[in-house]
């Protein structure tokens, strides 16, 4: 059936120039939605493999990752390369620990073939203790390549904190025998502060992968219909009624080449269901806005509905809504039930193709084990392989064939 949904070319009182706050509304993603999913065969994930790669890059383990995009949000192939940003570490006894040592990691793609680049920002580049998921844009005539990500905690701290920031750097991207590198990286700048309204300051000195509050994540989108560039980034709701107040943030850019953001009010909250939405992004197609994250059934309120593990998303006929949960209830792709900790952290590329990491394989319904040998045994740390989605207005389901 198809959605009764229609296409927009602009938001009402959106203009190219300017946002007013009074234009923005912020859609509730909400306990009602999620209690309605029920049969989800067709957004269901194909499983894993027996034989799913374990290893890509020696010695480190590999998880989120974005391709590096054009302004408009197409898939920049450089020399014919996709070129990818992967979060990486050292392949250590607990791979729980690995976001206390993320380093963000350069590999390009082309026909199968992957290569290692090496670290993205040079040692000591980094105005925190770690570098965390974000974006990456190409400007094909310049050669410039800026980064959009996240600085967790702070340089020298010991032991880490779970403070979260977002900031920019832009470098010049070459190829030589066969590699990218990205060089003269400019100082890191911070794009946009909370400002603990719309906003949590996350500040955190202790927390736990998958409980902690969030101002991360930054995603680029450029809107066709206006040209105004922005980034979404999942946020946490301050003085909430719940402890589970996850919400995805936006900001947008005010001055030439993303020379300043101005902090906009959340375009969905999931107060009292969800406490992360992670990595959002936004992509056009058929003049329909589709806004995509990842959340695991673990970060669901205990006490009311919860999802799988999967990729969710609203769409719209504007960026700034309304938004309506896709499917009515927000799944999009999810792990199925055979394996429900397969894959994560989903990220929708203009094709449809869908990029994740390998989490956890051969675990089956459970139980997790709360054991890090157990961990080691079962984590991925590598890409998973890409399925499709297909979209007709407010419907999405997986690519089978």
């Amino acid at each position: 059936m198809k959605t009764a949904i229609m296409a927009s070319a602009n938001a009402p009182g959106v203009s190219e120039l300017h946002v007013s706050l009074a234009d923005i509304s912020t859609t509730h993603w909400r306990a009602r939605h999620v209690a309605a999913i029920a049969d989800f065969s067709e957004q269901t994930i194909p499983q894993a493999p027996a034989n799913v790669t374990r290893t890509l890059l020696d010695g480190l383990y590999l998880w989120d990752m974005w391709p590096l995009q054009l302004p408009d949000g197409s898939t920049a192939k450089p020399s014919g390369w996709t070129v990818w940003f992967i979060l990486s570490s050292p392949a250590i006894p607990d791979p729980d620990l690995r976001h206390g040592l993320a380093r963000i990691r350069l590999v390009i793609e082309k026909d199968g073939e992957w290569r290692d680049c090496g670290n993205a920002l040079p040692d000591g580049h980094n105005p925190g203790s770690r570098e965390w998921a974000g974006s990456s844009v190409f400007d094909p005539e310049s050669g410039l390549v800026t980064l959009f990500y996240t600085v967790a905690g702070y340089p020298g701290e010991d032991p880490i904190t779970f403070a979260q920031r977002l900031f920019q750097t832009s470098g010049k991207l070459r190829f030589e025998n066969g590699v990218a590198e990205i060089d003269g990286w400019s100082t890191p700048t911070e794009s946009v502060e909370s400002d603990g309204h719309h906003y949590m300051i996350v500040n955190q000195k202790e927390g736990v992968p998958g409980f902690i509050k969030g101002f991360r994540d930054p995603a680029h989108f450029r809107d066709p219909a206006t040209g105004g560039d922005f980034l979404l980034f999942t946020g946490s709701i301050p003085n909430a009624s719940s402890d589970w107040n996850g919400c995805i943030g936006i900001a947008k850019a005010t001055g030439a080449g993303f020379s300043g953001w101005q902090l906009l009010p959340p375009l969905v909250a999931a107060d009292g269901l969800n406490n992360e939405q992670e990595r959002p992004h936004v992509i056009v197609q058929g003049g329909l806005y589709y806004l995509f994250w990842s959340t695991q059934r673990k970060v669901f309120e205990p006490k009311g509905p919860n999802g799988p593990n999967g990729l969710y998303g609203m769409v719209a006929p504007s960026l700034f809504g309304p938004y309506e949960p896709i499917n009515g209830t927000g799944l999009v792709a999810a792990n199925p039930d055979s394996e429900p900790f397969q894959y994560y952290s989903w990220w929708v590329m203009d094709d449809l193709q869908v990029a994740s990491f390998v989490d956890l394989v051969g675990v089956g319904t459970g139980p997790v084990t709360d054991d890090p040998a157990w961990r080691r045994e079962h984590f991925g740390g590598v890409p998973a392989p890409r399925f499709r989605i297909c979209l007709d207005g407010n419907r999405a389901w997986v690519d089978q064939d």
